[in-house]
């Protein structure tokens, strides 16, 4: 078909934190990506509200060239969800991550699953709506780290506003857009079981790892070759529709 735009490669990752943390939480992983050539860069989410986490990932998108992979961890499975939205989004990879549907919440999405050890573990954090994790919780969903890894995510660790949990997404990304998704089977802080829902729900190519809810962190490796599949396979798709195109 004369005149078609040839489609580009995704050469970019972009990656979204949980809540109680930040982009530090890829550290391990983005070394793997730019290994391999891709372009790694993490979002920081100010976690003040859904809008507003979802404003910060849509103004990192703004500063990248061509088709992005989005990715996001927990929490930030909920931003994903609404910021892939962006036409720049090629597609979506869950880890371990909120997957609501549309008018949905995250408090929504986890409901009629049993609580998790961690969510008891989320404190007050002054007095003016935020919340944040105590030692033991850090400890108790990252339980495959080192103690002294551990104790470091605590450290750096930033508060959310619980409200966030009760923002709703005004349209699921996943409806629209091929999603992946990373399964621990060993999470603390989210049900493994709803985890394993979700991905089907969204018809997500699917990964379960034996392990905690942080597996970027405790599996690196898994975690960037599972990214670096979801790429290889959309560029791939991209020079199918491509030469589709060219035989129209």
């Amino acid at each position: 078909m004369p005149g078609t735009a040839q489609m580009a490669e995704i050469k970019t990752v972009v990656l979204v934190h949980g809540g109680f943390a930040d982009g530090s939480c890829y550290a391990k992983v983005i070394p793997l990506l730019t290994a391999k050539g891709l372009k790694a860069i993490a979002a920081q989410s100010p976690m003040s509200s859904l809008a507003d986490d979802v404003k910060a990932v849509k103004r990192t998108l703004s500063q990248q060239e061509g088709p992005v992979l989005l990715v996001g961890h927990s929490w930030g499975g909920a931003v994903i969800t609404e910021a892939g939205n962006d036409p720049q989004v090629a597609g979506l990879v869950y880890i371990a991550a909120g997957a609501p549907n549309s008018g949905e919440s995250f408090n929504a999405w986890l409901k009629g699953y049993t609580p998790m050890l961690g969510r008891a573990e989320m404190k007050p954090y002054g007095n003016d709506g935020y919340i944040a994790l105590t030692e033991l919780g850090v400890r108790q969903f990252a339980q495959d780290l080192p103690r002294e890894e551990a104790d470091l995510v605590y450290a750096v660790q930033g508060p959310l506003a619980a409200r966030c949990f009760d923002d709703k997404v005004s349209k699921a990304a996943w409806t629209t857009k091929p999603s992946w998704y990373i399964v621990a089977s060993e999470d603390r802080a989210i049900p493994p079981a709803l985890e394993s829902d979700s991905a089907k729900g969204i018809k997500a190519t699917t990964l379960t790892l034996a392990s905690s809810h942080v597996p970027m962190l405790s599996q690196p490796d898994k975690v960037a070759d599972f990214i670096l599949k979801a790429v290889t396979t959309l560029n791939a798709n991209s020079h199918i529709d491509e030469t589709q195109a060219a035989a129209c």
